[in-house]
Order: C-alpha cells, then structure tokens, then sequence
C-alpha cells in the first residue's frame, strides 16, 4: 500500500509505481474539472428581460446561469471567458452565478431596476410649435435615459424619482409620451398638440382710455383659452362664448392703439389692433344760457370730440347736434331749467361738464304811466319777473333805452310814436307778455 499526494494536472492520466524492478502497468485517474469563476456582470443594473455579460474563467460546459435563485430566461456560452444571459424575472440585488461540471462559481451583484411609471403629466396640451415646459410625474424614474413624444426624443431634467420636466418638441395632433430608463420603457400619457388661436376681428375696435367696455372677439381656436390681453394688459374679465367667440371686458390703457390677443394651449395669437380713445373734455358752452323753451343754438368747444355718440343738457339729450371738428359741436338746446351740465358723449367715454343755464321767461304785470305824447320821452316803470337779464325793450316794433332797476323792475323811455302799442321786454330767456301803451296827441289851438 502506498499513499501518494495528487501534482497538479488536468484531465485523465496513468498512475504508475516504480521499484528497483521496474515500473508497474498504468492505473487511470482523472483530474476533477475547476469551478467556474465570474469576475463581472455588465450591466450590474437591468430590468426584466435585458442582456447581460459575465466575463471570467471556466465557462465551458456552463449548465445554468442563475440570478438568485431563479434560472436565466436562457444564456450563451460565447467561450471559456464570456457568457450572454437573458435576465429573468426578479427585484433588489441578486447574486449570478454560473455552474459547469466543475461546480458553481462565486456569485456577483446584479441589481433589479422597475420599470418606470407614469401617473400625471401637467399640462396634457401645447402648441404645435412645441416648447412647452411638461412635469410628469410617477415612479422610476431617477434614470432616465430618454423621454419621447411619439417618435420624437425630447430634452428632460429629472427632478426625482418621482418627478422629471421635459421641453415638448414640434409636433402635431395626439402622440403618447414615455420615459425610458435602464429597468424598461414606461406606460404612456396621452399629450396634444394644439394649434394657436387666431382673431381676425374686434366689435367695437375703439374704447375709452378709462376701460370697462364689452368688446367681442371672433376667430378660431378660442376654447379653454386662458388669456386675453390688451397689449400687456389682460382685459379685467372674458367669457369663451365658444371656439370661434369671446366677450371681454377692456381694461384700462393708454390713448392709441394697442394689440389684443388670445392665449389657450396651442399659444397666443396674432395681436389685432383696438383703439383706446381720449375721454371728450370740454372748455366752453356758448351761449351760456337759453330759454327753458328751449331752441338755443349753443356751440361746444373742446377737444377729441370726433365720434360723438350724444349731448346731454344734465340728462335731457340735446333736440339735435353736429360735430364739426375735433374741438366744436354745435347743439340745439333741449327744453329745461335751472343750470344744468352740458356734457359729451364719445367711444372714449362722457365729457367733464360744462354749465348752461335755463332763464325763464319774463313776465309783465304793470306799467306806469301807461300814456305818452307822440314826441316821446315820458319815463316808464315796468314791473314784473325775470327782467334781470334784459337784452331790448321795444314800444310796437321800436326800440327803447331802459335801465334794469331789479329782476322784478326796470326804467325805459318812450320812443316817439302813436297810437297804441304793444310793449314787450326780451331776455335771454325770450320775450315776455305785452302790455299796451297809448300814444297822446297833443292838444291844438
């Protein structure tokens, strides 16, 4: 009996003895094959379904590749020193390991990465222009490697796990967008391409300076629109009446032009042009004062009186009126009293007011003497209302000097004449009764 320790060597070799008579026949004996070694996994990081690459010795004969526990979906031995598997269902960090003849080789890391997940993506729209900043948000999604809208990759910044922002590209109608990352590619969220609005007109196109009307827009593209501006104002409300309308009230802005649009998701349109107007302002109302018949022809002076839609005397609108210019209006006064505001009425808003005022007519209750010579001269007394602003007495259709003593009294002197006559006071507020006066002959011998 003799007991021997194995040298190195591989395969099936013969075992022989010698002794000083000779060297015995051969016995086999075989050299167990060595267990495999993995030096790397490439990737380490993967999802469900992906190709790694273990390199490292011993490969050949490899009879499974596991992740874990769990047997590759299938595996190449490419050589000795390189083996391809297919990952297989799994999570968290496992050990590969490969087993040969030879037995099963040390095990090296592999980590499972989820598939990504997408829950929202805020907003849903944007223009075909592209452009728009887009949040999504779900799980998974810290590695992402690319973001796509439809067949389109788009630029992205990841946030967090949770959440990545992406600047949508150039496209149209409805596309689905994903998020890729090493553990796979995401379900989809559906994102749509809008196209601008566009207004093509503006009912009025002009307003006042101080805002507040009601304008109308109409065009296409209007529903969920989320702004109208006048020019970097936005109007002070609006109502999306339909895709093709909206109402808006305008907001205050400078006099001249200035370029409303709209803005929904598919972008904001071409500006069209509204018109702020001055508000009227004006300076002198002349004559100041008329009868409260009515009648008087006034003329009102200002300025940016163009367009005048109405005159008022306080809230009696004037029997008539003409723009001239810019700055004059002339106006039929309408029946009243009092003083009142003259204002004026424009697309740009309502005068400050200007003061006319009403006199009353005047009226004759005596006169004394109430007879003369025909060579005139007697000095009469004519008692009454409203003679304070007397503009002509006359005796018949002549004339008289007089001297206003009060509203109730005035002095006159005869004019020469004969007869009798009818004698009358005019004032601005227009000429009064008649009372008779008696022209005397004077005696003869």
């Amino acid at each position: 009996q003799i007991t021997a320790t194995v040298p190195a060597g591989s395969g099936t070799v013969q075992v022989t003895v010698t002794t000083p008579g000779g060297t015995s026949n051969g016995v086999a004996f075989t050299y167990a094959v060595a267990a495999p070694v993995i030096a790397s996994v490439s990737p380490a990081t993967g999802a469900t379904g992906a190709t790694v690459t273990l390199t490292g010795s011993g490969f050949t004969g490899a009879t499974a590749v596991r992740f874990g526990a769990v047997a590759a979906s299938s595996f190449t031995v490419v050589s000795a020193t390189q083996i391809t598997a297919t990952v297989p269902a799994g999570s968290g960090t496992v050990q590969v390991t490969v087993t040969t003849p030879g037995g099963t080789s040390n095990g090296v890391a592999f980590t499972y990465v989820p598939v990504p997940q997408l829950v929202s993506m805020v907003p849903t729209a944007g223009p075909t222009s592209g452009g728009t900043t887009v949040t999504l948000t779900g799980s998974g999604l810290s590695g992402t490697t690319a973001v796509t809208f439809g067949s389109t990759p788009a630029a992205f910044t990841v946030v967090s796990d949770s959440q990545l922002v992406t600047t949508a590209p150039t496209g149209s109608g409805t596309v689905q967008v994903t998020v890729t990352t090493p553990g796979g590619t995401s379900n989809s969220l559906a994102y749509t391409y809008t196209a601008p609005p566009v207004v093509t007109t503006i009912v009025p196109i002009q307003g006042p300076a101080s805002g507040g009307n009601t304008v109308t827009l109409t065009g296409s593209g209007f529903s969920g629109a989320t702004a109208v501006r006048f020019g970097a104002v936005a109007a002070s409300s609006f109502t999306v009446v339909s895709a093709t309308q909206i109402t808006a009230t305008a907001p205050a802005g400078a006099p001249g032009p200035s370029g409303v649009t709209v803005t929904t998701a598919g972008g904001t349109s071409f500006p069209v042009p509204y018109y702020y107007l001055s508000n009227p302002q004006l300076t002198a109302v002349v004559p100041d004062e008329g009868p409260v018949l009515g009648g008087t022809t006034v003329t009102v002076t200002g300025s940016s009186l163009l367009g005048a839609t109405a005159v008022r005397f306080g809230a009696v609108a004037a029997s008539s009126f003409t723009v001239v210019s810019a700055t004059q209006i002339t106006a039929t006064a309408p029946a009243g009293s009092g003083t009142v505001q003259v204002t004026v009425t424009t697309p740009g808003g309502t005068s400050n007011g200007a003061a006319f005022t009403y006199v009353p007519l005047p009226q004759l209750v005596s006169m004394v003497p109430t007879a003369g010579p025909t060579s005139g001269g007697t000095t009469v007394t004519l008692t009454g209302s409203g003679l304070s602003g007397t503009t002509a007495v006359t005796f018949g259709s002549t004339p008289a000097a007089f001297t206003v003593v009060s509203d109730s009294q005035l002095v006159t002197t005869a004019p020469t004449g004969s007869g009798t006559v009818q004698v009358t006071v005019t004032t601005p507020g227009g000429t009064s009764n008649s009372l008779a006066y008696t022209y005397v002959a004077p005696p003869s011998i």
